[in-house]
């Protein structure tokens, strides 16, 4: 439920306000930036130090490959067969092309997001602060989001140790270092996935509700937002169209929804344990999973910094009048009749 609300307005504690939302807004972002590096840098060289290397019993290796019967104690799909051909083809395009094309995505993500700032710098407001201030989130809307983030950012760190981790952490680590921290990461992720799919349902209904398209998000669309030049800013109901679509449709329910169901595979709980079965989800788990952490780096820029005042109505619930105005005036419009 939206309402205006009276203002703060001593210029000590909007000081404390400013310096305790910087640093928040810093330690979020360094916290998924600052490793990603390493996963960008090793994932860019990987392919070339990879050709220069060459495997002199490859012919021995396609021969075992070609799935020749023998005896084996193996009961099951595989029974009397040495190497499961699936495997190696699973793991060549894990530590092939996906492991190749992540590093990519980031870096790409990154780029854009630096070149924006640079190029666009912070969305300021147009207008001085009106010190008025109206209710854009409640209480529990902020908990649920924060209760997700939070999960999305130490399930991102772990799944991007385990998954880059060997060329990444072990020369800074050392090999038993590594170990541990797999270890402690593979539980960690296991154990909090689950909890994070629920952040991830009660998202979605939550908001759903905001965001199905309407007339004005095509206008949006066409004016970028208004982040580029002098114009007047488009009209934007509670959610904009950019949050819809990246935010919500893109991110939450496509990615977020093939993330939880192949997590869910992985650990067992759905789809059976047949190894095929594994193997794909473990590959759609991977892809789905880095497009969603360099989707949610542009997410992070924009809310923590990039739009002026954004990063006050999640974490305090509150933003100022001018802010809903320019970013968000028809729901605006409709708070303030209500």
């Amino acid at each position: 439920m939206c309402g205006f609300v009276k203002s703060k307005t001593p210029k000590t504690v909007a000081r404390r306000k400013r310096i305790a939302l910087w640093t928040s807004a810093i330690i979020l972002v360094g916290i998924v930036v600052l490793p990603l590096g390493g996963y960008v840098y090793t994932g860019l060289t990987a392919q070339a130090a990879a050709e220069e290397q060459t495997n002199p019993r490859a012919n021995y290796w396609r021969a075992v490959r070609e799935g020749n019967t023998g005896y084996t104690a193996v009961v099951g799909q595989e029974t009397n067969v040495l190497i499961q051909n699936g495997g190696q083809n699973w793991r060549q395009t894990r530590n092939g092309p996906v492991a190749n094309i992540g590093p990519w995505i980031f870096a790409v993500i990154a780029g854009a997001i630096l070149l924006f700032a640079i190029v666009r710098g912070q969305v300021k407001l147009e207008k001085s602060p009106s010190g008025r201030m109206i209710q854009r989130w409640n209480t529990a809307e902020r908990v649920l989001h924060w209760y997700t983030a939070i999960l999305f950012i130490i399930l991102a760190i772990t799944g991007l140790s385990l998954f880059f981790g060997r060329a990444v952490l072990i020369p800074v680590l050392g090999a038993s270092g590594f170990s541990a921290w797999a270890q402690l990461s593979i539980n960690l992720h296991n154990y909090l996935g689950p909890f994070f799919i629920a952040g991830v349902v009660l998202s979605i209904i939550a908001w759903i509700k905001y965001t199905i398209p309407n007339q004005t998000d095509w206008a949006w669309i066409k004016q970028g937002g208004g982040m580029f030049g002098k114009g007047e800013h488009p009209h934007a109901d509670r959610i904009n169209a950019g949050e819809k679509i990246l935010t919500f449709w893109v991110g939450m329910v496509v990615l977020g929804i093939a993330v939880s169901i192949t997590g869910l595979m992985l650990l067992g709980w759905i789809g059976g344990q047949f190894r095929e079965t594994m193997q794909t989800a473990n590959l759609i788990h991977s892809i789905a999973a880095m497009i969603w952490v360099a989707l949610t780096l542009g997410h992070i820029y924009l809310g923590a910094w990039g739009v002026e005042g954004t990063l006050q109505g999640m974490w305090k619930g509150e933003v100022d009048e001018q802010w809903a105005k320019q970013h968000h005036d028809l729901w605006y419009k409709d708070a303030k009749k209500g």
